[in-house]
């Protein structure tokens, strides 16, 4: 396997439904001054929906040094496209700290191009359901129950890739530490 800049992973706070099977949360981990979690594997995807729980402590509200860079979208968890590189093709679930709430959103790159939508305001604390589909023409992305879509210019039929972690930045590096709980569904 091949090993980008890291995002940490550890198994915490197993869930028990009697409907769900269960499984761990993994933390991620993104230390101040670093823009990569921990262990931020190299994994080749392909697939039609990535669907995956995640939790947000405190650790997410954060301040930036430039006031112009808080409205900018960190990335939390996605893929990228189209068998190239992420900054050509991908699809992700975007989130910052904006007035005064956490908000995710959907994050795209078809061509080299960005484009993104606010999905929704999360709590602190509370688990969030997401997911993102890939169809022929769009990514749907969901959070909540929250859906809306973001268009998709892959030639791919499935989203052929491989899987992106959280990452905080643009411009700017993680003010503190951060940890962000997610677990694959």
């Amino acid at each position: 396997m091949i090993l980008f800049s890291s995002c940490s992973k550890s198994d915490s706070n197993i869930i028990k439904n009697e409907n769900v099977p269960t499984a761990a949360f993994k933390t991620y981990t993104i230390n101040a001054g670093a823009h990569f979690c921990n262990d931020n594997t190299f994994v080749p995807t392909s697939i039609n929906e990535l669907k995956f729980i995640v939790k947000f402590d405190s650790s997410a509200i954060y301040s930036t040094a430039d006031l112009n860079n808080q409205d900018d979208i960190n990335k939390l968890y996605g893929f990228a496209d189209n068998n190239t590189q992420h900054h050509q093709y991908s699809a992700r679930i975007g989130w910052r700290w904006s007035n005064n709430a956490l908000r995710l959103f959907g994050y795209i790159y078809n061509e080299g191009i960005v484009d993104s939508k606010e999905l929704a305001p999360v709590a602190i604390g509370k688990e969030n359901l997401c997911s993102i589909k890939s169809t022929a023409q769009n990514y749907i992305f969901s959070v909540n129950g929250i859906t809306d879509s973001l268009p998709r210019k892959s030639t791919t039929v499935k989203a052929e890739g491989y899987k992106l972690y959280p990452y905080f930045g643009g411009d700017e590096t993680a003010p503190h530490k951060i940890t962000i709980l997610i677990k694959d569904l």
